[in-house]
C-alpha cells in the first residue's frame, strides 16, 4: 500500500501537520522521496501512527513513547511493565483527585440547594 502523507493522517485520526510533528520528533520516519517523484507511506506507518495515538490517550509523553518504540525493538518488556505501573499510579492519583473535587462539588451543589439565605457556597467556596 501507498500511501501519501494526507492518507496517513487520515488513517491516523490526525492532521498532517501532526505527522510532521512526529517525525520531527523522530517518532515517525518520512520517507525517502523516490525517483518518481512524491513519498509514500505504508501500512507499517499507519501502525506506528495509530500507536502513537493510543499511547497518548493512555498518558504517556512523546518522550516515553520514544523509548517504548525503542523498547519495541529490543523486547525489553520489564521496562515495559515498569513503565506502564509508572502510568497507572499516575492515572490513580489523577482519579483519586478528581473524585475528591466531584465529593466537593457534590456537597457544595447540595448545600447551596439546600438553603436559599447567604452568598451560595459553590461561589464563595472558589474566593
Amino acid at each position: 500500500m501507498a500511501l501519501r502523507i494526507s492518507d496517513l493522517a487520515n488513517a491516523g485520526g490526525v492532521g498532517v501537520e501532526t505527522v510532521r510533528f512526529y517525525q520531527r520528533k523522530r517518532l515517525l520516519e518520512a520517507p525517502r522521496a523516490p525517483a518518481t517523484g512524491g513519498r509514500h507511506y505504508g501500512n507499517d506507518d499507519v501502525r506506528r501512527l495509530r500507536f502513537i495515538r493510543s499511547a497518548q490517550e493512555a498518558g504517556f509523553t512523546l518522550k516515553e513513547i520514544g523509548e517504548l518504540l525503542a523498547l519495541d525493538r529490543s523486547n525489553d518488556r520489564p521496562r515495559a511493565r515498569e513503565m506502564a505501573a509508572a502510568r497507572i499510579a499516575d492515572l490513580d492519583e489523577k482519579i483519586a483527585t478528581l473524585q475528591r473535587a466531584r465529593d466537593n462539588l457534590g456537597k457544595l451543589a447540595h448545600e447551596c440547594a439546600s438553603s436559599g439565605k447567604g452568598p451560595c457556597p459553590i461561589i464563595a467556596s472558589f474566593e
